[in-house]
């Protein structure tokens, strides 16, 4: 990253906002080794030693204490946008509710939990914690509180009779799996709580070895003189491939695919018989207008038509079905300009204005972004909806903490509206009829 961006954050952050990003950054860097940082520059260098610094991962970090300034900073700075993040991290769950609860504590509720911790901290300990923050590192040395297991925290909370972040624990509480990283979480005996089997009428079972296809449709060069090169989708097509073949899913690719083709292959898809088959995936990849996705022939398929030929698929009864969409979806009248952007800048913008699923169960349909708005893809990088959501998923199925694809996209939703590399605002859209939970892991 550029020194003298850098350079500029580091001197327009505060002393304790710095501490707030060293806390922030507790999961990456060793907290002995984050005791001694007093600047903002040298946590970029410990980032940097870590290889995570990198523009996606700064602009989190400059969200989250809600410096807007230094963030816009970053997001308008040129050479930035020329950046390659090809793995941008990202701060957990975890981290960023002890942060909101920091930021709604006051110094008498901070002194409220020093003394209720006077049995279980040392007091020399204690005496130096200025802000909640400092409370939350010190439960953390103490193993009170962990990432999947954070009962005393809520105690805490309710301890000091604060309704609204007794609340905000508890929500997070409640989506944490039954047994941590670590093995299991303890009972009320203080023994170790064996995990359940997984309830079969709550989950969707992947159990099949594959699961299933992940179809992936991939248009990137037209034919005619409407439509320019999708630069930057044949890594949208790597990433998502890679990630489902990790799930256990066979890939099954098609390129540069006339609108004929496209009704062809997805005809012939669904005559399969996918009875030994857990679930399928199709991913869309392509121009598009109001409803529609173009093929190279510059003729259009309508999505409707696509999302209704899998209803009667009797071997997908019961079965999650999950469509990726990443396509313009604007009327025609709208588009102005069809010339593809620089490489310097995200490009193509992207309208999203699918039909709902149909009235079958177990369908996801995931859309780059609401109705009438803006979705943007970087040119080398891919789109950045595709990025965001092969991260996510990426991060959830090595998480201990077994969260289902609605939690995925809703953290989907949250990363692509606060994007470093987005001029205006991009808000994708999740559809779906799926009747369990749907967790996806690694094979």
């Amino acid at each position: 990253m550029d020194r003298t961006l850098l350079n500029k954050i580091d001197e327009g952050l505060e002393s304790t906002e710095v501490e707030e990003l060293c806390f922030l950054c507790s999961d990456i860097i060793k907290r002995r080794q984050l005791e001694d940082i007093k600047f903002a520059r040298d946590l970029f260098l410990k980032l940097e030693e870590k290889d995570f610094l990198n523009s996606a991962f700064l602009a989190e970090l400059l969200r989250t204490i809600q410096r807007e300034d230094l963030f816009n900073q970053l997001k308008s700075d040129s050479s930035e946008r020329e950046e390659t993040d090809a793995s941008p991290a990202y701060l957990s769950e975890y981290r960023l509710m002890l942060y909101k609860l920091h930021m709604d504590l006051t110094n008498n509720y901070v002194e409220k939990m020093k003394f209720l911790l006077g049995d279980h901290i040392a007091k020399r300990q204690l005496d130096t914690c200025k802000t909640a923050l400092n409370v939350f590192a010190e439960m953390e040395k103490a193993g009170m509180i962990t990432k999947n297991n954070v009962d005393k925290l809520h105690k805490l909370m309710i301890d000091i009779e604060n309704k609204p972040l007794e609340h905000t624990v508890k929500r997070f509480k409640d989506r944490l799996p039954p047994t941590g990283a670590e093995g299991g979480v303890n009972n009320h005996n203080g023994q170790q709580a064996k995990a359940p089997p997984e309830d079969t009428d709550e989950f969707y079972s992947l159990t099949q070895d594959p699961r299933g296809l992940c179809v992936i449709i991939n248009n990137e060069d037209f034919k005619g003189p409407k439509y320019k090169k999708r630069l930057g989708s044949k890594k949208d097509n790597e990433n998502l491939s890679n990630l489902f073949k990790r799930f256990g899913f066979v890939p099954e690719i098609h390129e540069d695919l006339t609108a004929d083709k496209i009704t062809e292959t997805l005809k012939e898809l669904c005559k399969r018989d996918f009875s030994k088959d857990d679930a399928l995936v199709v991913c869309l990849l392509s121009h598009g207008e109001k409803g529609a996705i173009i093929g190279i022939d510059e003729k259009d398929v309508m999505l409707e038509q696509i999302f209704e030929s899998f209803k009667n698929v009797s071997t997908l009864f019961g079965k999650p079905k999950l469509f990726f969409i990443q396509a313009c979806q604007q009327e025609v009248s709208q588009r102005t300009n069809r010339e593809e952007p620089s490489k310097e800048t995200p490009s193509n913008s992207v309208y999203s204005d699918a039909s709902r699923p149909s009235t079958d169960g177990d369908i996801l349909i995931g859309m780059a972004t609401v109705p009438n708005s803006i979705a943007f893809r970087h040119t080398e990088n891919g789109s950045i909806y595709i990025q965001v959501l092969c991260q996510e998923l990426k991060n959830a199925a090595e998480s201990p903490e077994r969260d289902d694809i609605h939690t995925v996209l809703t953290r989907v939703n949250r990363k692509v509206h606060s994007h470093f590399q987005i001029p205006s605002r991009q808000m994708p859209e999740p559809k779906y009829t799926l009747t369990k939970r749907l967790v996806l892991r690694f094979v």
